[in-house]
Parts: C-alpha cells; sequence; structure tokens
C-alpha cells in the first residue's frame, strides 16, 4: 500500500471533517500544538496541513486566534472538496533531507555512502544539500527541505560561536532531526558521531610512547559546534596523565577553517601559511604537532618540508586517505568509521520519525592508523 506522508493525512483529514460538517462553517479547527499532539507529529507538520487547507480557501488563518472554516456553499459540487490524492513521493518511499557543511574525499565521502545505502535498505528517498560554512545556506537548504515534505533531517551543522535559530525553532517542535559528526550542546537533537575526546587521546598517547615530550596543537577556533573542543580535551587529558606540560604558547587554536568554503579566501590561506611558519620558528623545541585534520596536517608537513624540518618533527591528525588505497601511510591518524555513522544515522532517524526515543549521543568505533615508521 502507497505510504500517506503526514502533513497529507492530517489535511485529508481535517477536510473530510469540514465535508461533513463535523466542522461547520465558522467553527474553530484545532491548533497545530493540539493537531500535533493528537497525531504525534511535529508542529511543522501540523502547520503545513492548515496552511494548505488556508491556500485553498477552506480556512481563514487568525494570527492569535486560530483557525475558522469558511463558507464553502457551492464548492463540493464544483468537486473542489475532494481530499488531496495519495502522493507516491517516487514509488511511495519516505522522504528524508540530508545537510552537510561539506564533505570530500579525505572525510565526508564514505558518510555519504552510508547514508545512501541506508536509505536504500529503509526505503527513502534522500535529497541532499551542501552549505559550505554559510549560516544562511543552511536556513535556506533546511526550509527548502521542509517545503519539499521531508519526514526528517541528517544534519552536519555550520559550525559557529551561535546555533541557527530556524534549528532550535525546529528542535522546540520536536521535527525529528539527527545531528552527524558534531553535536549542539545543550539541545534535546540525537548525535552519531565518534568519541573525538577518547580518539584524540590515544593519537596524543602514541606521539608521547614514540618519545615526544613537546607537543603542539594545531586547529581553527574552538566553538560550540564543533568536535574540536573534545579533540582539544584530549589532548590535554594526555599531557597531564604523562606528567608533560603545556600552555597557551603551545596552542594555535585560531586558524581559517580546512573545509571548502562558497567563499573561498587565497589570502586567507597565506596568511594562515606564514602564521603556522611563525608558529614553528618559534617552538624549536616542539618534535611533535597534533592538528585537526590531514589538510591542516599536510599544510605543516610542506611548511617543515621548505624549512628542512620534516625528519626532525611528526605530526598526527585525524581523517586521511582509506589504508586501502594507501597501504603505507606516512603520518599517524584517526580513521573515524564514517560509513557506519551514516548508517545509525539514518537508523536513528528511522525510529525518531516514528515516535521512538533514541540516545542521545551515539559513538561509532575509530581505528589508530600508524605510519610505516611506527609499525
Amino acid at each position: 500500500m502507497e505510504r500517506e506522508l503526514l502533513y497529507q493525512k492530517i489535511y485529508n483529514d481535517l477536510l473530510e471533517g469540514i465535508r461533513t460538517k463535523r466542522f461547520p462553517e465558522g467553527s474553530r479547527l484545532p491548533s497545530e500544538k493540539e493537531l500535533a499532539e493528537q497525531y504525534n507529529v511535529s508542529r511543522i507538520t501540523s502547520k503545513k496541513a492548515l496552511e494548505m487547507l488556508a491556500d485553498r480557501n477552506y480556512i481563514t488563518r487568525k494570527p492569535g486566534k486560530g483557525s475558522y472554516v469558511l463558507d464553502l456553499t457551492g464548492m463540493e459540487n464544483e468537486k473542489q472538496l475532494n481530499p488531496l490524492p495519495e502522493r507516491k513521493d517516487n514509488g511511495g518511499k519516505g522522504l528524508i533531507g540530508v545537510v552537510f557543511d561539506s564533505f570530500g574525499p579525505i572525510f565526508g565521502c564514505e558518510m555519504v555512502g552510508g547514508i545512501e545505502r541506508e536509505c536504500r535498505k529503509q526505503n527513502f528517498h534522500m535529497i541532499l544539500k551542501c552549505t559550505y560554512g554559510n549560516r544562511e545556506e543552511e536556513t535556506k537548504a533546511l526550509e527548502e527541505l521542509i517545503s519539499l515534505g521531508v519526514e526528517g533531517i541528517l544534519l552536519m551543522c555550520v559550525q559557529g560561536e551561535h546555533y541557527n535559530e530556524y534549528v532550535l525553532k525546529l528542535s522546540l517542535e520536536n521535527f525529528p532531526i539527527v545531528l552527524v559528526d558534531r553535536e549542539m550542546a545543550g539541545l534535546p537533537i540525537p548525535c552519531v558521531t565518534t568519541d573525538n575526546f577518547q580518539a584524540a587521546k590515544d593519537l596524543v598517547n602514541l606521539l608521547i610512547e614514540k618519545g615526544h615530550k613537546n607537543i603542539c596543537f594545531l586547529s581553527h577556533p574552538i566553538i560550540q559546534t564543533s568536535s574540536v573542543s573534545a579533540r582539544f580535551s584530549g589532548y590535554l587529558d594526555s599531557l597531564l596523565e604523562h606528567g608533560l606540560k603545556t600552555g597557551e604558547d603551545m596552542w594555535l587554536r585560531n586558524l581559517g577553517s580546512s573545509l571548502p568554503r562558497l567563499d573561498e579566501d587565497e589570502e586567507g590561506e597565506d596568511e594562515d601559511g606564514k602564521r603556522i611558519e611563525d608558529f614553528i620558528r618559534a617552538h624549536p623545541e616542539a618534535t611533535g604537532f597534533f592538528t585537526l585534520d590531514e589538510t591542516l596536517g599536510i599544510t605543516v608537513y610542506k611548511i617543515l618540508c621548505r624549512m628542512g624540518l620534516e625528519k626532525e618533527k611528526e605530526i598526527v591528525f585525524f581523517d586521511g586517505i582509506d589504508e586501502n588505497y594507501d597501504p603505507n601511510p606516512m603520518f599517524s591518524h584517526v580513521k573515524q568509521g564514517e560509513y557506519l555513522i551514516g548508517v545509525m544515522a539514518v537508523k536513528y532517524l528511522r525510529d525518531r520519525m516514528k515516535g521512538r526515543e533514541v540516545p542521545k549521543k551515539y559513538c561509532v568505533p575509530y581505528e589508530i592508523v600508524r605510519s610505516k615508521e611506527t609499525r
């Protein structure tokens, strides 16, 4: 049997009530909140059903007062009171939205693959949109997906000092959302991610085991909606456990983000390169560098090569080319379980769409890939 969308069911039920005079002319329909509770859906869904009735001139919506049935005399003879035809939605499949900050071969492609594969199993269609770190693009993407009737959204949120207000709105209205990779602390939105704290700690432990005692940390700014904070905490915890000193002078934490952006800034990249080189010169005692990701790690490595220091220093980071393609990696790194993150995120979203409770956070296993020199 074809799958009826939730807002479509509410629309048709209300329209049937109007046709049978259960809701006569001038009567007030249930509110968005009442419908959301009755059908166990978000207010976004119930609002869409009411707005569709208003668009077809079956009801009028009065701000602060409610929705009221209009005089529909003669409309039934014109067959204008027929319910919406059941939406097949490309074969009767459910429709979900996927909004990513960005993705590429180093990080994200496998995750998208896991999402797509699990969507096939769950009989979902997916619409993928990328925001490239732009908050306005994120809001636009979410609004477009809602207007298209998606029943749930997977979100890799844009990093920033403050949360997106539209995401907050969706969360408050209990619209099914599952975060991937990045948590939004303080919000009741489930997240499927990596244990960034422990993975970072394991990576720094590896450097310490090899004899490194002065280890620097390089990243873009630590902000609420990213995993940077957890990785930095893991770095600190490892050093403290081993009785090694560190301090702000050993951290370079305000570099430009390594993710692709809509407004590429080559001057900003050049400035970051100069700052990294100056940082390395200012810390001749540093032999280990823990960078946020491979892109930043390779940047540091190129600068070390230019300075003739690449054999004296060691770099570790998160993510990297899969070992299937690089059996002799130059750098030790964290290999996140991207594919499984994608699979589990879809499963969690499915459960949320059905009104089931899911854990606030699920950490997918990771692997520490050792460089060819440390095997």
